[in-house]
C-alpha cells in the first residue's frame, strides 16, 4: 500500500525503525594530571556521545591515571580515532577506541591437558566470551577430534629443540594471516622464546598452576600435597620473558582440607584454572585491563 493509499484509507504508514547508536570503548593510560575526566567527557559531549558507564584509577605509587568509558553515538569508528588523537598527544596517553561489540580474534595453544581448552571453547559457543577463535594450535594432536568437532581449524606445530624457531615462526605468520589480537596459552606446555614474547607483547595470556611464583615446575600439585596446602589456587597472567612473570590479570582459590589425595587436588587445580584463565580472557577480550608496569589495572 502506498502513502497516498494509506492516508485515503486512514491508516498511518510504516515508520523506518530508528537505528541504535554505535557502541564504543575508550581505554587510556597517562601520566596523572587535573583534567583529564573533563577533556574527555567535554570532547565526548561535543562529539554529539553519550557516556554509558566510566571507570577510572589514579595510581599514587606511578604516578598514572587509567581510564575505561563505554559510550554510544553516531559516528564512526574512524573519525573519533581521528579527532580524538589531539586530546591523547596533550595528554601524552596511550589510548585506544574499540567497538564495544566486536568479538576478539583470538588463538588458542594447547599441548595434553585439555580442560581449559574445552572450556574456553564451549563458552565461545554458548556466547559468554565475546571472541572469535580463529584457530586452534597444539604441539600434539590429542585434541584434534575436539577442536574440529567446534568446526575450527586445527594446527599441528610440533616443537623440538631443534625446530623451536620454526615453530614460533609458523605460529607469527598464523597470527598475521588471521589478525589475531590475542593468542591463550590454555595449558601450552611449551616456554616461548623472548623474540617471541617482545613480538606478542601484552597479547599472550597464561594460565600457570598455582599462587605465582609457588611450586614451579613439574607435578605442582604433587609438591602441593608434600606442604599440606590449604588452599589451591591458579594464575592468570600475561606473558612476558620473564618465566611466570608477568603481569597477574586474575587468580582463583579453593580451600581444601588435609584429606584430600594429590589426585583430587589435581582435579581441583582443573577447575580453579578454567575460572581464572576465562575471566582473564573476558576481561582482555572487553578491553577491561591496562598494563602498569609489571601490574595491571582491571575494571571489572
Amino acid at each position: 500500500m502506498s502513502d497516498s493509499q494509506a492516508a485515503t484509507s486512514g491508516q498511518t504508514p510504516a515508520q523506518p525503525a530508528e537505528q541504535s547508536p554505535e557502541q564504543y570503548v575508550l581505554t587510556l593510560s597517562c601520566p596523572d594530571k587535573q583534567g583529564i575526566v573533563h577533556a574527555v567527557s567535554s570532547y565526548l559531549f561535543m562529539t554529539g556521545c553519550n557516556i554509558e558507564d566510566s571507570q577510572q584509577f589514579g595510581d599514587h605509587d606511578t604516578g598514572l591515571f587509567f581510564m575505561r568509558v563505554h559510550f554510544s553515538g553516531d559516528v564512526t569508528l574512524e573519525k573519533l580515532r581521528a579527532s580524538f588523537a589531539a586530546i591523547g598527544d596533550s595528554f601524552r596517553m596511550d589510548w585506544q577506541i574499540h567497538r564495544a561489540d566486536e568479538r576478539m580474534r583470538i588463538v588458542l595453544m594447547v599441548s595434553k591437558f585439555g580442560h581449559c581448552l574445552n572450556d574456553l571453547l564451549f563458552r565461545s559457543r554458548i556466547g559468554a566470551l565475546p571472541v572469535e577463535i580463529a584457530a586452534v594450535v597444539s604441539n600434539h594432536t590429542d585434541f584434534r577430534e575436539l577442536v574440529e568437532s567446534y568446526g575450527l581449524p586445527f594446527h599441528h606445530i610440533p616443537v623440538t629443540k631443534d625446530n623451536k624457531a620454526e615453530a614460533e615462526a609458523a605460529l607469527l605468520e598464523l597470527v598475521r594471516e588471521e589478525r589475531v589480537e590475542l593468542v591463550v596459552l590454555a595449558r601450552y606446555m611449551q616456554v616461548l622464546s623472548d623474540d617471541l614474547c617482545k613480538q606478542l607483547s601484552g597479547r599472550i595470556i597464561n594460565i600457570h598452576h598455582s599462587f605465582l611464583p609457588s611450586f614451579k615446575g613439574a607435578k605442582p600439585y604433587h609438591q602441593a600435597h608434600a606442604r599440606g596446602v590449604k588452599l589451591i589456587g591458579a594464575t592468570a597472567h600475561y606473558v612476558t620473558a620473564d618465566l611466570d612473570e608477568g603481569p597477574i590479570i586474575e587468580q582463583e582459590v579453593e580451600r581444601v582440607g588435609h584429606e584430600v589425595t594429590p589426585q583430587q587436588l589435581v582435579a581441583v587445580g582443573r577447575d580453579v584454572e578454567c575460572q581464572a584463565l576465562a575471566r582473564a580472557v573476558k576481561w582482555h577480550s572487553e578491553h577491561r585491563v591496562l598494563l602498569n608496569g609489571s601490574r595491571t589495572v582491571v575494571f571489572t
